[in-house]
């Protein structure tokens, strides 16, 4: 009979316990991989994209509504005053807008690419730090201060941004 602390109990139990925590559910990993990236509609295969969603923009509207008319005499004097009342609501103004980015593709986001696109930011005076080859919060912030120049409010990096810069060469 072997005793609860034996190395041998000790020595299973802890296998068993490995063993056990490897056995994780793989259907994330599958269906990440099975699922082909984003694109829109007609994009030319072998592109790749990134879809920009801006927020809605929505206003709280007050307004004073009349709940019964002022009462006038036969002189026009008012003898009673009108009676309003308050009603806000939420308008949208600005609904939600999904645009499309043309992206480098990952092959493309080497580190020396990255480092690149961060010397070309740093030139234009948009980021500041050392090219470190990772895209970094800094680096987000930069890009988007860049494109927004052009009009893309947006922190990955577009694929026209990246022509403009010189880091890839302009289709003929």
């Amino acid at each position: 009979m072997t005793r609860p602390n034996s190395p041998l109990v000790v020595s299973l139990s802890l296998i068993l316990t490995m063993g056990l925590g490897a056995c994780v559910p793989q259907q994330l990993a599958t269906d990440a991989a099975a699922s082909p990236p984003e694109a829109p509609p007609g994009a030319p295969p072998g592109t790749c994209w990134h879809r920009n969603t801006s927020p809605a923009v929505i206003q709280t509207v007050t307004d004073q509504i009349v709940v019964s008319p002022a009462v006038l005499d036969a002189t026009g004097q008012i003898t009673q005053p009108a009676v309003f009342r308050t009603v806000t609501r939420q308008e949208i103004v600005q609904p939600r807008r999904d645009t499309w980015l043309e992206t480098p593709c990952p092959e493309q986001m080497t580190p020396e690419f990255i480092a690149s696109l961060q010397r070309a930011l740093a030139a234009r005076g948009f980021y500041r730090g050392i090219a470190t080859g990772q895209i970094d919060r800094a680096t987000r912030l930069a890009i988007r201060r860049y494109q927004k120049e052009t009009g893309q409010d947006s922190s990955t990096l577009s694929l026209d941004t990246a022509r403009q810069l010189g880091l890839i060469a302009i289709a003929q």
